[in-house]
């Protein structure tokens, strides 16, 4: 590595060390910078060929400088002749402008050293091209030793000459003298130019129409740089010591010949004897073998045997050159158009820059980029040429590397992006702008890109609107994340809510649901649905836009909707937006096909969280179950929702309990996988628990009637009970009736029987019911849902201990009776319901079922022991709506008993159709 940096390093510094001993002292050195050596010209190629640029205006140059050491060898006077004929040649040059010469910035200049003047960029000389490589930098630059000629810079190259040549022979009047390829140069765009004028004669007779040149007669002692070269020129000079212009056309005739066959001349000339050469060349002219000219072209070989015709007057002349049919190829015809565009007018460059399109696939990348291409970027100063020059240089571009643009194309087209009129730049560059933003560096975009797309958007034309909002999607993956947000997207909103026109809104919604793919998910949530509430008009296409940006953002698999945003924003605004009378069914239908794709995505998630909870909870309670502190208790699943709701409103026979015949379900088992200790653990859990739920419960004994013997405190709750029922039995008619069995007074449905189960009492325990004696007691506080909630004391009696003779086992109370009172209000009862019915007759049967008044009042204070302290019911005057006339209906009599009352199940379908 260290030696390829020396390496590196020594050759810098002999490059700067020659180029310094070159033109040090030079008064080319004060205006210019020297670069680097590119290339070599001019007689004998003993110019060198520096690229420079000027300091005050950073103008590329082309420098060339004659190092005076070259030509030390020769004697002093030798020296000078040759300096001098350089000199001429320069000066000459100088004097003379015109497109075909070479154009001179900065007059020659002589210091000591050396001779130096400045031309226009130049790339090499044609004879460098053609192989010739004699005083050129080493090592041997890349770009001249592989540069290879195309036909049409060939033939358009020939044809420049011909013009230059016209122009000298016949606007000058001179003769070039030494016309070769060493004189030829290419310039940077790669338009050929002629240089040294070295040899070049002048006419005599200025005046008149035929003009005459004086020969200088050939001079073999004279250095080689103070003559011109033979093998380029004519017999005549050399054999008859005259020329004119046809002289220059036989050296035209030996250079078309070299450029087709590599560089070589038509003869060999020996310079020692070059007489005798020049007398064997003519007799080999005068016959010429089709074997010379066989490389040549076909349809340029007959006049390039004519140019070098040994006989001058049948050569043909420059203009005579320039109009033969080799040169009307559509390739050099464009090119000489590009030279010749100064004069012409507008109409005429229009019509030619809109057929330009269909030319410039055929030409060579490097022709069109070195030639075509600066005369075009020079019509950007004329904003009237803009629209027709534009697009030319745009498909040019997209056959440029993104160096070769960002250093040919953009600095040209900068300064266009800012102009607003024509509008027609601003539609040219919205079509093109793919191709913009992939090559243009991201620093430019933004700064001159990026705002054209903007002011397109606020165009006030409708048409220049419409257009970029179609063309922005098909560019926005190129656009910067910030720059979309922030400047793009707000610009886009402010078109869909500020226009009159509703191919713009809907453009912009169709805009914005094409672009949806390259924002994340929350700024589409926060910025863009929302925005979809502001837009005000109804029209169909509108209201299909905003349902598109909802499918796509709702259907794509970056973003989607949360079901919060779609339960509470996006589809009460779908469905509101669904019933508009615009759409037609098909526009409907698409409406419901999202809102019903929401729906079920919605209700899938939220299902899924709610079975995810589930899950969770039933893992917590199996955890508990296998803790060790929960050894008294017993989870069990919880009741699904359909089991709750017929618990707390009920339904006879809906949920496959009828008349109380249902037993609990079993507890489900653990699904969780338990140890052997686990199990037994848990089995003597379960033991211990069933032990304590048959234990006698620790409660208050219950009131003894009043003739027992014990004297006790008297109980004022069993004395107003005892009141109460008494009175209720003097006013049903009837003889007292032995008491019942227990069993006919089926517990309420949520008291728990011995072993735990619910008992039903044939009614439904919600509906606010219940059968027992002639009491009911208000639930307390909160207990009516806009009614009165009555429990049966004998049910309480036959929990209570003093009940134990009759046969059953005395069972601990579970108090989780009392929470099915606790339900939620009833349906209100209307008046019609609450009026008086038919007066039952006069025996009312249905009572014998309930016992006498002391039964009542002995289960009524069981009840009231068994509870602990639960204030027992008023009677039925204490309810209104308890009265047997409420409940009594006509009905058949195999139905009634003698009190004319229906029996359990009947009195229970009166109380639904009463309470609901």
């Amino acid at each position: 590595m260290e030696s390829m940096l020396n390496k590196l390093k020594s050759t810098v510094t002999k490059v700067t060390a020659d180029v310094t001993s070159a033109v040090m002292g030079n008064p080319v050195t004060r205006e210019f910078e020297v670069g680097r050596h590119i290339a070599s010209g001019g007689p004998g190629l003993c110019w060198r060929i520096y690229n420079g640029t000027k300091k005050s205006t950073k103008q590329e140059v082309a420098v060339f400088v004659f190092d005076k050491k070259t030509i030390d060898r020769f004697q002093k006077f030798e020296k000078d002749q040759i300096v001098d004929s350089l000199k001429k040649g320069v000066q000459q040059l100088t004097r003379l402008r015109h497109p075909r010469l070479l154009t001179v910035q900065h007059p020659l200049e002589e210091s000591r050293d050396c001779l130096a003047f400045c031309t226009e960029p130049v790339f090499a000389s044609l004879a460098n091209v053609l192989g010739q490589w004699e005083n050129l930098p080493s090592p041997m630059p890349n770009d001249i030793k592989e540069y290879k000629l195309y036909d049409v810079e060939t033939k358009y190259g020939l044809l420049q000459i011909s013009e230059g040549l016209s122009f000298l022979h016949g606007g000058v009047k001179m003769v070039h003298g030494n016309l070769c390829p060493e004189n030829i140069i290419l310039n940077k765009s790669g338009a050929w130019k002629i240089m040294g004028f070295d040899f070049s004669i002048s006419t005599t007779n200025p005046s008149d129409a035929e003009p005459k040149y004086t020969c200088k007669e050939w001079e073999p002692n004279l250095p080689p740089l103070c003559l011109p070269n033979p093998e380029y020129l004519a017999p005549e000079y050399i054999l008859s010591v005259s020329c004119d212009a046809a002289s220059d056309m036989y050296s035209l005739g030996v250079v078309v010949h070299a450029v087709f066959n590599e560089g070589k001349p038509v003869f060999q000339v020996n310079k020692h004897d070059i007489f005798k050469s020049f007398s064997r060349q003519l007799d080999q002219l005068s016959s010429i073998s089709p074997t010379v000219l066989n490389k040549i072209p076909e349809e340029v070989r007959e006049h390039v045997k004519m140019l070098l015709s040994i006989t001058p007057n049948v050569r043909p002349d420059a203009d005579q050159i320039t109009k033969i049919p080799f040169f009307d190829d559509v390739g050099a015809v464009t090119l000489q158009y590009f030279d010749s565009l100064f004069q012409r007018d507008n109409l005429q460059k229009s019509q030619f820059y809109k057929s330009l399109p269909k030319v410039l696939p055929k030409l060579p990348k490097r022709v069109v980029v070195y030639r075509i291409l600066p005369a075009l970027t020079s019509e950007f100063v004329n904003p009237d040429m803009v629209p027709f020059v534009l697009p030319n240089v745009l498909l040019i571009a997209e056959e440029c590397t993104k160096e070769e643009y960002v250093r040919l194309i953009m600095p040209d087209l900068t300064p266009v992006f800012k102009q607003q009129e024509p509008v027609q730049i601003l539609l040219i560059f919205l079509q093109k702008m793919d191709l913009l933003l992939t090559k243009t560096p991201s620093e430019e975009i933004k700064n001159s890109v990026l705002p054209m797309v903007y002011r397109a958007l606020e165009a006030p034309s409708v048409q220049i609107q419409e257009l970029c909002l179609n063309i922005i999607p098909t560019f926005a993956n190129l656009i910067d994340y910030p720059s979309m947000k922030n400047s793009l997207i707000p610009r886009v909103k402010s078109a869909c809510l500020q226009t009159s026109s509703l191919a713009v809104r809907v453009n912009s919604l169709v805009c914005l649901g094409k672009i949806l793919e390259y924002l994340d998910k929350w700024f589409v949530i926060d910025e863009i649905l929302p925005f979809l509430q502001q837009i005000p008009s109804r029209e169909p296409a509108v209201l299909m836009g905003i349902l598109g940006i909802y499918k796509c953002t709702f259907s794509h698999k970056k973003l989607g909707i949360p079901k919060d945003h779609l339960a509470t924003k996006s589809l009460p605004h779908l469905v509101s937006l669904s019933i508009d009378n615009n759409l037609n069914l098909n526009q409907f239908n698409s409406f419901m096909a999202v809102i019903r794709d929401m729906l079920s995505r919605m209700e899938a998630e939220h299902k899924t969280k709610l079975e995810q909870l589930h899950s969770m909870q039933e893992q917590q309670r199996s955890i508990n179950i296998s803790s060790p502190g929960s050894q008294s208790e017993t989870t069990t699943s919880p009741p699904s929702s359909g089991k709750q709701i017929d618990d707390i409103f009920g339904s006879t026979g809906a949920n496959g309990r009828e008349n109380g015949s249902a037993a609990a379900p079993a507890p489900q088992p653990n699904r969780m996988s338990l140890t052997l200790e686990e199990k037994q653990r848990l089995a003597k859990e379960q033991e211990q628990a069933a032990k304590l739920r048959n234990q006698q419960p620790l409660a208050p004994q219950s009131v003894k009637p009043a003739n027992s013997s014990n004297a006790k405190t008297k109980d004022l709750t069993s004395s107003l009970l005892n009141s109460m029922t008494s009175l209720s039995a003097m006013s049903l008619a009837g003889a007292a009736r032995p008491a019942p069995a227990i069993s006919t007074f089926p517990s309420s449905g949520p008291m728990m029987g011995s072993m735990g189960a619910p008992v039903s009492n044939g009614f439904n325990a919600p509906m606010g019911f219940q059968a027992g004696a002639m009491g009911m007691r208000p639930g307390g506080a909160g207990l009516y849902g806009g009614m009165a909630t009555a429990t049966s004391t004998p049910n309480f009696g036959a929990l209570a201990p003093s009940q134990g003779a009759i046969g059953q086992t005395n069972k601990a109370p579970d108090l989780s009776a009392l929470d099915s009172l606790f339900t939620p209000n009833q349906t209100k009862v209307t008046l019609n319901q609450m009026g008086p019915k038919a007066a039952p007759g006069a025996n009312a049967p249905w009572l014998s079922q309930f016992g006498s008044a002391q039964t009542a009042q002995t289960g009524a204070q069981g009840a009231a022991g068994a509870m602990g302290g639960v204030p027992s019911g008023f009677g039925m005057q204490a309810n209104p709506f308890f009265s047997p006339q409420n409940f009594s209906q006509p009905a058949a009599a195999a139905n009634l008993s003698q009190s004319g009352v229906k029996h359990s199940a009947s009195v229970n379908n009166d109380l639904k159709d009463l309470f609901g």
